[in-house]
């Protein structure tokens, strides 16, 4: 099942609906509880699509790929792993905006997995259990705001920091994800997820083990080589064969 969250023209609310072959079906209810179908439908290029969920938490980990050619690296026993505001979510078409004092911004095309189980200290055989679904995530960090003593809580906090979309996609084997971003057109991220150092069901067991994970928690899962600094007026299209395109533009925050 493909979900989405979407607005209509002229309207403030927004929507949530099931895409299926261009067509999205209205419901009302809880994504992660009951939902009920309003009978109404909507084709897919008539809509602008939202962030697919609020999330409760967002958790990234950092340095989790290695690069094409290299020899992987051990898994390590503590992870680097941030949180990222909620006020960092945008979503597909809306613009990322840089501050001015943000010298030094990259994007990261990364998988999203969207926790749908209250999960706390899980065997990695019992991960799928947990997992609602899965959806497309671009961990922009301005470089420049990392601690030199190793936090990277501002750099990764500006608001519109994190495109999630264009959908959730329940049925998705994220070990066969192949994660690619494009600036300008330009292919710059393009790697499978042989090269992931920590896996994603090791990832989320260990995470549950120092707290509860809860419905709505958006894991980042990590970004292949090749992400680079971005400017005013460029454009990011980040893709995962499965689960589509996430597309914005970067702007100079007004006032910068």
């Amino acid at each position: 099942m493909k979900f989405v969250r979407f607005s209509v023209e002229g309207e403030a609310a927004i929507r949530s609906g099931q895409l299926e072959e261009g067509i999205i079906h209205e419901w009302t209810g809880h994504l992660f509880g009951s939902r009920v179908t309003t009978g109404n439908q909507f084709p897919l290029e008539a809509v602008q699509l939202k962030a697919p969920l609020e999330p409760r938490h967002i958790i990234g980990i950092g340095k989790n790929f290695s690069p094409a050619g290299e020899e992987k690296q051990p898994i390590p026993e503590m992870p680097i792993l941030f949180f990222k505001p909620l006020t960092t979510v945008i979503g597909p078409g809306d613009a990322i905006k840089l501050p001015s004092a943000a010298a030094q911004v990259k994007f990261e095309s990364e998988l999203a997995v969207i926790i749908g189980a209250e999960a706390s200290h899980i065997k990695t055989s019992d991960v799928k259990d947990y997992i609602f679904g899965y959806t497309i995530g671009n961990d922009l960090g301005a470089f420049n705001y990392f601690h030199p003593e190793g936090h990277w809580t501002i750099g990764k906090a500006f608001d519109t920091f994190c495109p999630l979309g264009p959908y959730i996609e329940t049925q998705f084997d994220y070990n066969s994800a192949h994660i690619q971003a494009r600036v300008n057109g330009e292919l710059l991220q393009d790697a499978g997820m042989d090269r992931i150092i920590m896996p994603v069901d090791q990832q989320i067991a260990y995470i549950s083990s120092f707290m509860t994970l809860k419905p709505g928690d958006v894991i980042l899962t990590g970004t292949p080589a090749g992400a680079q600094y971005v400017k005013d007026g460029d454009s990011i299209t980040c893709s995962i064969e499965g689960l589509g395109h996430l597309h914005n533009p970067v702007i100079l925050e007004e006032g910068s």
